[in-house]
C-alpha cells in the first residue's frame, strides 16, 4: 500500500474543502476581502463547510464499517433505520415550531430520535448474547420503512412552511449550519471514528468469518457491538447536524477500497476523508448551480452517486468486500 497514494488522497480531500469554502454563488478571494465577504466566509461558509466535512466523514467511515461487520457490499449507515427515526423526530420539531426556541433544538430532536432507533435496532438484532448481522439488517430495514411511512404521513397532513422545512431536512439541508453545532458534532464523530480505527484489526478478522476471528483471539460479539456503537454515534451525529444524506456511506467505501485496498486500518480513515470531500463538493454544487435557490445536498449526492454506483455494480469485482 503506497503511503504516497494515501497522502495524495488526504491532500485532495483538503483541497476540495478549501475550494468549496472560497467558491460558490460568488468567489471570495482570501487575499482581498471586504467586510461583508469576511462575515460571509466566517459565519456562513466556514461553519457550513466544516459541518459538511464532518457529516461526510461520519457517513463514509460508517459505510466502510457496516460493509465489514455485515459482510454485505450494499450496506450503508441508513440501512439500519437510524436516518428515518431521526428525520421523524426532527420533522416533529420543525412542524411544531420547536425550532424557533434555539438553533440547537432540531439537532437535539434528531439526535434523540437517532439514539432511540439505534437502541431499538440493537435490541432487535441481539440474540443469544450477541448481535447477529442478519437480524440487525432485517430489523433496520423494517424499522426504516415504518418510520419513513410515519414521516410521510406527518408531512402530508402538515401545512405550509413547516412542511417545506421538514422536506429540506429529509434531503439534507446544510443551510442551518452554524458554529454552535460543530463542537458536539465533532466530538461524537471523532469518538466513533477513534473506536473504529482502534479496533480495525478486529474488523479485518470479522470480514473473513466469525470462526476465523475467534481463532485469532477476538471476541466476535464484543467486537461487533463496539463497531455498531461507533456507527450509531457517527450516524446519529451526522443526521443531527444536517439531515439525511444518502449514497455517501454506500459509494465512498467502494471507491476507497478500489484505490487503497481492503485493509480497514487504512480504509476507514480514507473513507472518512473521501466522504467529507464528496459532501463538500455536493454542497458546493447545490448552492451554486441555480443560485440563489439551493438544492439540498442529499439530492445532489443521489444524482451523482446513483449512476456511478450502478457502474460499480456492473463491475461486480469492484464491490466485493
Amino acid at each position: 500500500m503506497s503511503k504516497i497514494k494515501i497522502i495524495t488522497l488526504i491532500f485532495a480531500s483538503f483541497t476540495i474543502l478549501l475550494v468549496s469554502l472560497f467558491s460558490g454563488p460568488s468567489i471570495i478571494n482570501p487575499f482581498e476581502m471586504n467586510g461583508s465577504e469576511k462575515e460571509i466566509l466566517l459565519f456562513i461558509r466556514f461553519p457550513r463547510v466544516i459541518v459538511a466535512f464532518l457529516m461526510g466523514m461520519a457517513l463514509g467511515a460508517s459505510g466502510a464499517i457496516l460493509q465489514g461487520i455485515l459482510r454485505n457490499p450494499l450496506a450503508d449507515p441508513y440501512i439500519l433505520g437510524i436516518s428515518s427515526g431521526s428525520a421523524l423526530t426532527a420533522a416533529l420539531g420543525l412542524l411544531s415550531g420547536f425550532f424557533l426556541t434555539s438553533t440547537m433544538s432540531i439537532p437535539l430532536m434528531a439526535l434523540i430520535g437517532a439514539t432511540f432507533v439505534s437502541f431499538l435496532v440493537g435490541a432487535l438484532g441481539w440474540k443469544q448474547g450477541g448481535i447477529w448481522p442478519e437480524r440487525l439488517l432485517l430489523a433496520g430495514v423494517g424499522l426504516s420503512f415504518l418510520f419513513y411511512a410515519l414521516l410521510m404521513l406527518l408531512i402530508s397532513i402538515s401545512p405550509g412552511e413547516g412542511m417545506r422545512r421538514a422536506v429540506l431536512w429529509i434531503f439534507g439541508d446544510l443551510s442551518i449550519a452554524d458554529w454552535s453545532l460543530i463542537p458536539y458534532g465533532a466530538l461524537l464523530i471523532v469518538t466513533g471514528l477513534f473506536i473504529a480505527i482502534y479496533r480495525a484489526k478486529a474488523l479485518n478478522a470479522l470480514m473473513l468469518g466469525d470462526e476465523f476471528a475467534h481463532s485469532l483471539g477476538f471476541s466476535v460479539n464484543k467486537e461487533r457491538l463496539l463497531f455498531f456503537i461507533s456507527v450509531v454515534i457517527m450516524t446519529s451525529a451526522s443526521v443531527s447536524l444536517g439531515g439525511t444524506i444518502g449514497f455517501i456511506g454506500l459509494l465512498i467505501p467502494h471507491i476507497s477500497r478500489l484505490l487503497i485496498g481492503a485493509d480497514n486500518r487504512v480504509l476507514i480513515f480514507i473513507s472518512a476523508f473521501g466522504g467529507g470531500a464528496f459532501l463538500c463538493f455536493a454542497d458546493l454544487i447545490g448552492r451554486s448551480v441555480i443560485s440563489p435557490v439551493e438544492i439540498p445536498s442529499g439530492i445532489v449526492t443521489a444524482i451523482i452517486g446513483s449512476p456511478y454506483f450502478l457502474y460499480l455494480l456492473r463491475k461486480r469485482d469492484v464491490i466485493n468486500v
